[in-house]
């Protein structure tokens, strides 16, 4: 108690010389080297103090930025993050510098329209001469969704514990669906007649029909898959819906090679102008 008490008369001593060389100009001999001193430490801790605080400000701002523009890119947010740390450093282990740390990672976040959580261990191993880092275990919980394709792609990403491969893959699965329904939308809203999405904007197939001849129907169906290394690709079929009176007239069997001329087609044309043709074919049969 007594020692908080000097303490306390102390910076009162302080305050009140600081104050009184505000207001006076010392007396001719004072020693005013020790109010000089108070003055300039004083300034000296609040401008580090500010300038620290403006440099983490600038890069709180500066990461957000980055963060923004990764979420943009990507299409991938991050809405929460934690981690746990657990050091599995042994006695024997510190003796031969070596340090072994595991960390237990828990993030959730969203792909556009796809919602996931990921749990994964990373466990670190550092010696003098390097740092390995390896994943040990990881699972991935993705909330339902339309798209079967994704089931097995994620069990495929937890059994090899690739994380890499299951952003870079979400991202390019993501972008090929929402290209897939613009591409159905546009050619729906620019021929309602002919173009039947049964499944609505997110469907996977689009059915293309001819008014004038009840019955006969093209319906292209359009999956994206994903390989074995986790490249995303689309795939492209044609299935026809013709009458049995209708089969038995094709003498030259164009209905029955009608996929693989369209797979033909795909090559050369690609995907937009291909579904253009076949839609723009049928609208002429239609008209004549």
């Amino acid at each position: 108690m007594d020692s908080q008490l000097v303490e306390a008369r102390a910076l009162e001593a302080e305050i009140t010389a600081l104050r009184r060389a505000c207001v006076e100009p010392p007396a001719p001999g004072e020693d005013t080297s020790r109010v000089r001193k108070s003055f300039r430490e004083t300034y000296q801790a609040d401008s580090e103090g500010w300038e620290l605080s403006k440099d983490l400000r600038s890069h709180l701002g500066h990461l957000e930025s980055e963060i923004q523009f990764l979420s943009t890119l990507t299409g991938i947010s991050i809405r929460h993050y934690s981690k746990k740390t657990e050091d599995l450093t042994s006695t024997e282990m510190t003796e031969k510098s070596i340090k072994k740390v595991l960390q237990r990672h828990r993030l959730s976040g969203n792909c556009h329209m796809i919602t996931f959580q990921l749990e994964f261990q990373l466990l670190e191993i550092q010696n003098e001469e390097s740092l390995s880092s390896v994943i040990t275990d990881l699972s991935i919980i993705m909330e339902p969704t339309e798209y079967s394709e994704l089931s097995e792609f994620v069990s495929r990403a937890e059994e090899r514990r690739d994380l890499f491969m299951f952003f870079r893959s979400l991202h390019f699965f993501v972008e090929w669906c929402e290209y897939r329904k613009r591409t159905f939308k546009r050619f729906k809203e620019k021929y309602p007649e002919a173009v039947h999405l049964s499944e609505g904007a997110s469907s996977s197939c689009m059915g293309i029909r001819n008014p004038s001849r009840p019955g006969f129907e093209l319906v292209i169906v359009w999956r994206i898959q994903i390989d074995e290394e986790g490249k995303v690709l689309p795939k492209l079929d044609l299935l026809t819906k013709v009458p049995l009176q209708a089969l038995e007239l094709d003498k030259n069997g164009v209905i029955e090679t009608a996929p693989l001329s369209f797979r033909t087609l795909l090559g050369v044309l690609g995907i937009e102008a291909t579904l253009e043709s076949l839609i723009k074919s049928l609208h002429t049969e239609a008209s004549n």
